[in-house]
């Protein structure tokens, strides 16, 4: 209610004391439901405050300082990756004759290679073979033993690489049977 209706009640509510009890009862009941809203309504506040700093304190569960003696260092390994290495000596055959043939750009092959796939030189037979990987002053990093296969006209021979067996560099590959060798420069990237 306004005040322009209010007016005619006000003189007889300050003149008549049962009806001015009345009226304060409203009052100090309005109050109360009032404070009561309010302390409601900063409770609450003050609860989902306190709720969500305890999930923020939860959730970081990482030191707040890192230290500086001990800095992370990210691990830099080799993908472990299965690959294989076909070094083709089919037009690596050697010559006969006086006349000297034309030189060949080395083999190549990546460093992280797990398996040598080596195709003979045209003609070779199946058999037993060894296969040498060794540094330009003669020192063997990889020797191993392998049956040579003929599939359609291809000789090839299969040869596992132990892990970081041959790093970056230059070397011969040599491959042979019972007394010959062949020998060919190898590249390693």
């Amino acid at each position: 209610m306004n005040l322009s209706e209010a007016e005619k009640w006000l003189d007889h509510l300050t003149s008549c004391s049962p009806c001015y009890w009345h009226f304060s009862q409203l009052q100090a009941a309005y109050r109360m439901r009032r404070t009561g809203t309010l302390v409601a309504i900063a409770a609450t506040t003050l609860l989902v405050a306190c709720l969500a700093g305890w999930a923020l304190f939860l959730r970081q569960k990482g030191p707040l300082v890192v230290r500086p003696e001990e800095p992370p260092v990210p691990k830099q390994e080799e993908p472990l990756v299965t690959e294989t290495a076909v070094l083709d000596l089919r037009d690596r055959s050697p010559q006969r004759g006086a006349e000297p043939g034309t030189v060949l750009p080395p083999l190549e092959m990546a460093r992280n290679v797990s398996h040598l796939e080596i195709y003979l030189p045209l003609g070779s037979p199946a058999g037993l073979y060894d296969v040498r990987v060794t540094t330009t002053q003669g020192e063997p990093l990889l020797v191993a033993a392998a049956r040579a296969e003929i599939k359609q006209g291809l000789t090839s021979v299969r040869v596992d690489v132990p892990p970081s067996t041959i790093g970056s560099g230059r070397y011969i590959l040599k491959i042979g049977t019972h007394g010959w060798k062949w020998s060919f420069p190898l590249v390693v990237r």
